[in-house]
C-alpha cells in the first residue's frame, strides 16, 4: 500500500530486540505463506474474488526455515537479511551461578527435551472489519472484531498517520465470535480497509474465510525447550533451569516480544521452593505465521515444562507424584499476616495455599482407590493411567512485573464508568471487552449487589471507543481484577456523594449513616433514605447540599499494583487402546483457585472452556509446517479439534485464598484450565504406557504417535 501508510506496530519491547519492518502489504520479499501483497476493492465480493485471479504475482523460489531451534544454525536461510541467524532477541532471568552450584551438587539430575507445539487459536468466528470514511468532518468509523478496540484505535492510527488521527477514529468492536487471544492484534487487512474507505470515499468491508483465519491469524505456543531438574538425595528440589527457543514466525506481532515469551519465563518457578532458577530464551523468526498470544500465553509453556519435570523426577525416584509435590510446594501464604512469595525469576506471588487445593483434588477424585483401578486394570491387561498437574499463572499484567534486567514496564490500567440516572437506574461503561466471558453479568451483578438493586436495573456497556472510557480491553484472564476494581472504585465514589445527599435530606452527618440493602440510613435509628431517592435528588436538586454539584457519575482508573495468580490442581485419568493407541480420558477432575467467586457458573463455564482447549492440544491439535514453509494442515479437514464426545464430564471445585490487593479480592479465571490440563494429560498417558519404558511424548499425543511408541518399546 503506498500513500503515507506506515509499518505494522510492536509494542511491549524487550531491549536489544530486532524488530523486522512489516507493511500492510509485502512490498519486496514474501516471508510465509499467507504473507498479504495484493488487495482488490470491488462492489461484491465474487467480483473481487475475479479480479484476485487475475493477479499474476512472479515469485522466485526461495529456501525456507520453519524449526524453533534449528533456524539459528549457521547455514540457514535469513528471514531478514538484517536479522543475523535469524535470532530476533534474547533474554534471562534468575541466578545462573546458583543454578550451576545446584546442578553441581545435585545427586539426582533429570532431563527432558519437550516441544510445545504451534496452535491455531481458530475461534468461532474469522476475524472481520469495516470502515467508513466521513469526509464533512474528517472522521472514520471502524467495526472490527476485536478484544480491545481502544488499542485497536491506537494501532490503526499510527499505522495511518498522518492520514488519521486517533481521536478522528472510531472503532467498535460489536459481538466478535470468540477470541482466544487472536483478536488481540493490529493486522494489516485492517489497515488495509481503513486505507482503501478513504480512498475511494465509500464503506469498505472485509471478512475473512476460515482458510484465510488458518493462513493469517496469530498462531500460538511453538517452543523448543531443553529443561532440567535438580534433586537432592533427600528428593527435594533445588534447582530448575530451562533453555527455550521460541519461534515469533515471520514478524514481530503487537505484544509478541512480551506475551508468549516473558511471561513464560516470569512463572518458571512455578509452585515449588526451588532456590535456584535460572531461564534462557532465544526468540528467532521463522518462515511461519507469526506467532502471539492464544489462551494461556506463555503460561501453558511454563507449566507443561515444570509439570513434566516434577511428574518425571517423581517418577525416577521411586516417589508418588502427588507426594513428591505436597513435600516441595511453597507452604501456605495469604499476602497479608505472610508476605506474598517473592520468586527466583522476578514475580512475587500474592497469595497461594497449593497444598490445599492439591489435597482437595485427591479427595475429590478418591486418588488412594483410582490407584488400585489403575493396578486391577494392568492386571487384566488394559492400559489405565494417572497423570497430574498443579499449575500457577499471571493474571491482569501489573506494574510490579517491572524487572531491571529486561528493562520494560508491561503495567496495565484499566477504567471503569458508572452513570446512575435520575430513575436509579444504573449505566456502566466498561474499558473492557466481552465476547463470550460473561462480563454482561458479572459486571452488572457486583454492581447490584453494591447498591442494594437488581440486576435488571443495570445496563453493561462496552466496545465502543467513542462512549466507554480509555481501557485496554480483555485478555490475559484480566477483566474482573482489573476493570472490575475500576467500577468498583467509581461505585464507591458514588457511595460517598451518594452518603453526602443521603446526610442533607436526613439532616445529619455523613459518618452518622451507614449504607446497606439499597438504602442509607441513620445508625442507630429507622430514618433512611433510599438509593432511588437519592439519585432523582442528584438530578433535581431542589432539596440539595451546599456546593455539591448535581449529577451522579464518576469515571475511575485501576493501576493494579501486582499480578494476580490463580492456581489449581488437576488430575486426568486415561485409557490407552493397546491395538491403535487411542487415547481416551476417563476422569477429569479439577480444583482451581480464583480468589473470591462472584459467579460460580461463569467460572465454572470458563474452566470447563479452557480444560477442552487444553485436551486439545494434548491430543490432537497442532499446526504442521514442512521444509518449504507450507502449512499442511490449513483447513479444517486437516487441523483436527477435540469434540464434545471427547470429553467426560469434568468434575470441577475450588479453593478461595483472595487476592489481597485489589477490592474484589479476584484473581482470573479464563485461562486456567487451558494451563493445567495439558501436563495432566501427558503425564496420564506415560503413567499408561510406564510398563513400556515409555519416558516422554511429543505432543499432540495422535494415536500412531503413541502406538509407534509401544512399538518401539517392545
Amino acid at each position: 500500500i503506498d500513500g503515507g501508510v506506515g509499518k505494522m506496530p510492536v509494542i511491549w519491547q524487550v531491549p536489544d530486540n530486532k524488530i523486522p519492518d512489516r507493511w500492510p502489504l509485502t512490498p519486496d520479499k514474501v516471508r510465509h505463506v499467507g504473507d498479504s501483497v495484493a488487495a482488490v476493492v470491488a462492489e461484491d465480493p465474487y467480483i473481487a474474488r475475479d479480479a484476485l485471479d487475475l493477479i499474476e504475482v512472479d515469485y522466485e523460489a526461495l529456501k525456507a526455515t520453519t524449526g524453533a531451534k534449528a533456524t539459528t544454525e549457521d547455514g540457514k536461510p535469513l528471514v531478514h537479511d538484517e536479522i543475523e541467524n535469524n535470532i530476533s532477541f534474547k533474554w534471562g532471568l534468575g541466578d545462573r551461578e546458583a543454578c550451576d552450584k545446584a546442578f553441581e551438587e545435585a545427586d539426582h539430575v533429570v532431563k527432558l527435551d519437550l516441544i510445545n507445539q504451534r496452535l491455531i487459536a481458530n475461534a468461532m468466528e474469522p476475524r472481520a472489519c469495516a470502515a467508513q470514511w466521513i469526509a464533512a468532518t474528517e472522521n472514520m468509523t471502524v467495526w472490527t472484531t476485536s478484544q480491545n478496540p481502544h488499542i485497536i484505535r491506537f494501532g490503526l492510527s499510527a499505522v495511518t498517520l498522518p492520514m488519521l488521527d486517533e481521536h478522528k477514529l472510531r472503532v467498535i468492536s460489536p459481538d466478535v465470535g470468540g477470541g482466544f487471544g487472536s483478536k488481540i492484534f493490529v493486522y494489516n487487512d485492517e489497515c488495509g480497509v481503513l486505507w482503501a474507505a478513504k480512498q475511494i470515499g465509500r464503506p469498505v468491508k472485509w471478512t475473512a474465510d476460515r482458510t484465510e483465519a488458518f493462513f493469517t491469524d496469530c498462531h500460538g505456543r511453538d517452543h523448543i525447550t531443553d529443561a532440567k531438574l535438580a534433586l537432592d538425595k533427600e528428593g527435594n528440589i533445588i534447582g530448575l533451569r530451562t533453555k527455550t527457543y521460541a519461534s515469533m514466525g515471520a514478524y514481530l506481532s503487537t505484544l509478541s516480544t512480551c506475551i508468549p515469551t516473558w511471561v513464560h519465563g516470569t512463572l518458571m518457578q512455578g509452585l515449588y521452593t526451588s532456590p535456584a532458577v535460572h531461564v534462557d530464551v532465544t526468540a528467532v523468526v521463522t518462515n511461519t505465521v507469526p506467532v502471539d498470544a492464544v489462551r494461556g500465553a506463555g503460561r501453558p509453556e511454563a507449566t507443561f515444562s515444570i509439570e513434566r519435570l516434577v511428574e518425571t523426577a517423581a517418577r525416577e525416584i521411586g516417589m508418588d507424584p502427588a507426594e513428591f509435590r505436597l513435600k516441595n510446594f511453597i507452604p501456605p501464604f495469604d499476602g497479608v499476616k505472610q508476605p506474598g512469595y517473592q520468586t527466583q525469576v522476578a514475580l512475587q506471588y500474592d497469595s497461594g495455599n497449593y497444598e490445599g487445593a492439591l489435597k482437595k483434588v485427591l479427595k475429590n477424585a478418591n486418588y488412594e482407590q483410582l490407584k488400585k483401578e489403575r493396578d486391577k486394570a494392568r492386571a487384566d491387561g488394559k492400559l489405565m493411567g494417572i497423570g497430574f498437574s498443579t499449575y500457577i499463572e499471571a493474571c491482569g499484567i501489573a506494574p510490579s512485573a517491572v524487572v531491571g534486567s529486561l528493562g520494560c514496564r508491561v503495567g496495565l490500567y484499566d477504567a471503569g464508568s458508572i452513570r446512575v440516572h435520575p430513575t436509579g437506574k444504573v449505566t456502566i461503561y466498561s474499558g473492557a471487552h466481552s465476547h463470550g466471558q460473561g462480563h454482561d453479568t458479572t459486571f452488572a451483578q457486583i454492581v447490584a449487589d453494591s447498591f442494594g438493586i437488581g440486576m435488571e436495573d443495570v445496563h453493561v456497556l462496552h466496545g465502543d471507543t467513542e462512549n466507554v472510557p480509555f481501557g485496554m480491553g480483555t485478555y490475559g484472564s484480566r477483566s474482573l481484577a482489573v476493570s472490575g476494581s475500576a467500577i468498583m472504585k467509581s461505585v464507591e465514589k458514588v457511595k460517598e456523594k451518594g452518603a453526602r445527599i443521603a446526610a442533607h435530606k436526613l439532616e445529619c452527618s455523613p459518618e452518622d449513616l451507614e449504607f446497606a440493602n439499597g438504602s442509607w440510613t441513620v445508625k442507630g435509628t429507622e430514618k433512611s433514605v433510599g438509593f432511588g431517592d437519592v439519585a432523582l435528588t442528584a438530578y433535581i436538586p431542589h432539596d440539595y447540599p451546599e456546593n455539591e454539584e448535581p449529577g451522579l457519575e464518576f469515571l475511575s482508573f485501576y493501576d493494579p499494583t501486582n499480578f494476580t495468580f490463580p492456581f489449581g490442581a488437576h488430575i486426568c485419568v486415561v485409557e490407552v487402546d493397546k491395538d491403535t493407541g487411542e487415547v481416551k480420558i476417563a476422569k477429569y477432575y479439577a480444583v482451581d483457585d480464583i480468589g473470591n467467586v462472584v459467579n460460580p457458573m461463569i467460572v465454572d463455564g470458563q474452566i470447563h472452556g479452557g480444560v477442552a482447549h487444553g485436551i486439545g492440544q494434548a491430543l490432537y491439535e497442532g499446526a504442521v509446517y514442512d521444509d518449504s514453509g507450507q502449512l499442511l494442515n490449513g483447513s479444517m479437514l486437516d487441523y483436527c479439534m477435540p469434540r464434545a464426545d471427547n470429553f467426560p464430564m469434568f468434575e470441577t471445585d475450588k479453593t478461595v485464598t483472595p487476592c489481597p490487593h485489589n477490592p474484589l479480592g479476584v484473581k482470573g479465571v479464563g485461562e486456567t484450565g487451558t494451563i493445567g490440563s495439558p501436563p495432566a494429560v501427558v503425564n496420564a498417558v506415560i503413567d499408561a504406557l510406564s510398563d513400556y519404558g515409555v519416558k516422554d511424548l511429543q505432543m499432540p499425543l495422535l494415536p500412531q504417535r503413541v502406538w509407534a511408541a509401544m512399538q518401539q518399546a517392545k
